[in-house]
């Protein structure tokens, strides 16, 4: 199948593509500087020239907090860029898979919320992905997998499992993590394999939770990554979000169900904690050889 990411310098697209390079998958992959999604133009030209099976966008802005700031230019990206997309991807009948996010939710659920909750962000970012979700369902329902995830990380990028270590081996003081916000860490390259089975399984298109199961909050995440790289956990200070004044609102549970998944007759991801133990290798591998270069 020919697949064609957007937003391909983002923790999910390297993922994906070194996962589908490595499998056999014809892979255009595109960057913000080869392709802006807000320039619909240039999206058709690419689609018509591409001619994709799939469509993974991963293309958005994902800065919370500069969102909030530059709300005009997040929902530019993230609403009318990924309708762009989706009109595209009609044109051309290609599947496409659109990345959304658990902060369009309030975080007042007390139990995992359902793909068909009624959504309601309490920040801009989750504002600016609420508008990207309307609008794509809107242009290609009977061809969009909408999958929303949360908490990703990976061996790429800035993302909070590099940044714990990061200051684990910075310093030996203790820090302070946020424990009252609950969500699901999710690994990259489990979402990927998650998303191949989806597009290849004949399972309707719709809203679908794409993350790994089970919940935590980010201090007993710090604490389990600290705990798995042979660290001492009780460096971690719990703190609370108003003890800590966070430019922006955070949703303070926003743990995804997965009832679309048994509907559709497919396997769930794995456990948070089971996917971060297999991924911290990868992942201080990476950051050695990247300290290795940086030393030179």
């Amino acid at each position: 199948m020919k697949w064609l990411i957007t937003g391909a310098n983002g923790q999910l697209g390297l993922t994906a593509q070194n996962f589908l390079i490595n499998i056999g998958q014809d892979v255009t992959a595109l960057d913000s500087s080869e392709l802006d999604i807000c320039d619909k133009e240039k999206v058709f030209a690419v689609f018509r020239k591409a001619r994709p099976s799939i469509v993974l966008n991963a293309a958005a802005w994902t800065h919370v907090d500069s969102a909030e700031n530059n709300e005009l230019e997040a929902l530019r990206v993230n609403g009318d860029g990924a309708e762009n997309i989706a009109l595209a991807a009609s044109m051309t009948q290609s599947k496409l898979v659109h990345l959304s996010t658990d902060y369009v939710f309030d975080g007042s659920a007390k139990s995992p919320i359902e793909e068909n909750s009624i959504i309601c962000p309490i920040n801009a970012y989750g504002r600016s992905k609420a508008d990207g979700e309307r609008k794509v369902l809107s242009a290609y329902p009977e061809g969009t997998f909408l999958v929303r995830t949360s908490w990703m990380y990976s061996e790429y990028g800035d993302n909070f499992v590099r940044k714990i270590i990061e200051k684990s081996k910075l310093s030996s003081e203790k820090f302070s993590v946020v424990g009252d916000q609950h969500g699901q860490p999710t690994y990259t390259l489990d979402l990927v394999k998650q998303i191949f089975l989806l597009v290849n399984s004949g399972a309707e298109c719709g809203i679908y939770h794409g993350t790994n199961a089970g919940e935590t909050t980010w201090y007993n995440f710090a604490r389990r990554i600290l705990e798995l790289t042979g660290e001492d956990p009780d460096r971690i200070i719990y703190v609370d979000s108003q003890a800590i004044r966070q430019s922006t609102l955070r949703p303070l549970y926003s743990v995804l169900g997965h009832k679309k998944w048994a509907d559709s007759d497919l396997s769930i991801m794995r456990h948070w904690d089971m996917a971060l133990q297999d991924a911290l290798p990868s992942i201080l591998q990476t950051m050695r050889e990247a300290n290795s270069k940086n030393a030179f």
